[in-house]
């Protein structure tokens, strides 16, 4: 419920339903405006609200943003917490909250695009302690996540992390990496000119190296996690494939794929 606003369920489903409306066309807004070209004005003539309606939901533009990176925040946390629980090595796991990431760019294209917007000080600095603390939380659930991962590896002997490096550090140079290659894509750019023509198996490429050299067992040169990729596919994420692929969910033959194990031909998802 949103503070201070309506108290009985039709009023707060009222509320409710104002609230996502002004959100959907923000999202559009920026989208295609850019943030110089959101504005309560803009907003308020799109909803057909008044400025009051907006100020009672949104306190400045800046608040509608971070309200924007904290709905699709909280659906990456989900993801993330749902790639976890898939049964398998720990490493298999990694490459679930990989795909996780790739579902959530895909059906979340804009993301990345208000995320980039609330990082600059300035903007932040605008926005509520609240509603900066509520994204905080969903960040912390998507490292929670990925971490404990890392740490089940090192339990089980499947990973030794050099003497410097914590599993937190680790999972922060995973994010950051995962982070700045899905910014790039998402921005747009001719990626192909530069010499990368499929950056999805570029990254992919490039975080089986780092762990091959940090020795996270199995290797991608010995384990078969183009297998595991495609069970994840089928058993965590088959609903999200289903709407990417614009039909019903995953044919029977990826649906039962086999399990994954060793790999004695190919080195690496995408190579």
């Amino acid at each position: 419920m949103l503070p201070g606003m309506a108290t009985t369920p039709r009023k707060q489903r009222e509320v409710e339903r104002r609230h996502a409306l002004i959100l959907d066309h923000a999202r559009r807004m920026l989208l295609e405006r850019g943030y110089l070209g959101l504005t309560m004005d803009r907003l308020a003539a799109a909803t057909e609200y008044s400025k009051g309606t907006l100020y009672e939901h949104f306190s400045c533009k800046e608040e509608v943003v971070i309200a924007l990176v904290i709905e699709t925040a909280g659906v990456r946390a989900g993801l993330f917490e749902r790639a976890a629980r898939l049964e398998g090595r720990p490493r298999e796991r990694m490459v679930a909250i990989g795909e996780a990431i790739e579902v959530f760019v895909h059906l979340h294209p804009d993301h990345f695009k208000s995320e980039q917007v609330i990082r600059a000080t300035s903007v932040r600095d605008k926005t509520s302690p609240a509603r900066q603390e509520e994204l905080a939380r969903c960040e912390l659930r998507c490292m929670t996540a990925a971490t404990g991962i890392v740490r089940d590896a090192v339990a089980a002997g499947d990973l030794t992390l050099p003497a410097d490096m914590t599993p937190e550090e680790l999972t922060f140079g995973l994010w950051a990496t995962s982070c700045g290659v899905f910014s790039i894509v998402a921005g747009g750019f001719d990626l192909a000119a530069l010499g990368v023509p499929d950056p999805i198996a570029t990254y992919h490429r490039t975080v089986d190296r780092l762990l091959d050299g940090l020795g996270w067992q199995p290797l991608a040169s010995a384990w078969d996690y183009d297998a595991v990729q495609a069970r994840v596919r089928a058993e965590v994420f088959p609903e999200e494939w289903a709407r990417l692929a614009g039909g019903p969910a995953l044919p029977v033959a990826l649906a039962t794929a086999p399990a994954a194990g060793p790999r004695p031909a190919r080195a690496g998802r995408g190579a």
